[in-house]
């Protein structure tokens, strides 16, 4: 995969425009883990390799486990989400194939044991958020950095 072009350098005044929502939903008191979970399973979903690298190593990197990052793209057959886990993850799938879904009643209903009217506006803000960022980094092919392969002893 080669890449296309350097969307910040193309059009930094629009980038930072995008980063300054990157900030607010960081600063907007959601849960670190709910964030993780939004930009993981978005993501894989978009098949966003860049994102996905990314959002693994700072999942990784605040303390959640191996496995809950592992079966975040097979959510549905693993018990290791929590209730309110299962219900955004249900969310963030809905909201993200919007298309296909048109984001059922079956998808929000759940949400309302688990959430504030405001905490939904901002967890759809930051589902929309990192759609945006996926779609920049697979339309333009960012490519992740690799990794240093481990020495063996």
């Amino acid at each position: 995969m080669q890449p296309r072009i350097n969307f910040a350098k193309a059009a930094p005044d629009a980038y930072q425009a995008v980063a300054g929502l990157e900030k607010y939903i960081q600063t907007c008191g959601l849960e670190r883990r709910v964030i993780h979970l939004i930009k993981l399973r978005a993501s894989i979903i978009n098949g966003c390799g860049f994102c996905v690298d990314k959002h693994v190593k700072e999942a990784r990197h605040d303390g959640l486990s191996e496995q809950w990052i592992n079966l975040m793209s097979v959510w549905w057959e693993s018990p290791v989400y929590d209730d309110k886990e299962r219900a955004l993850l249900h969310w963030v799938d809905a909201v993200t194939k919007i298309a296909e879904t048109g984001i059922p009643d079956s998808a929000y209903a759940p949400l309302r044991d688990h959430f504030t009217d405001e905490e939904l506006v901002k967890l759809t803000i930051a589902i929309g958020l990192i759609n945006l960022w996926n779609r920049l980094a697979v339309g333009f092919r960012s490519q992740h950095p690799l990794d240093t392969p481990a020495q063996a002893a």
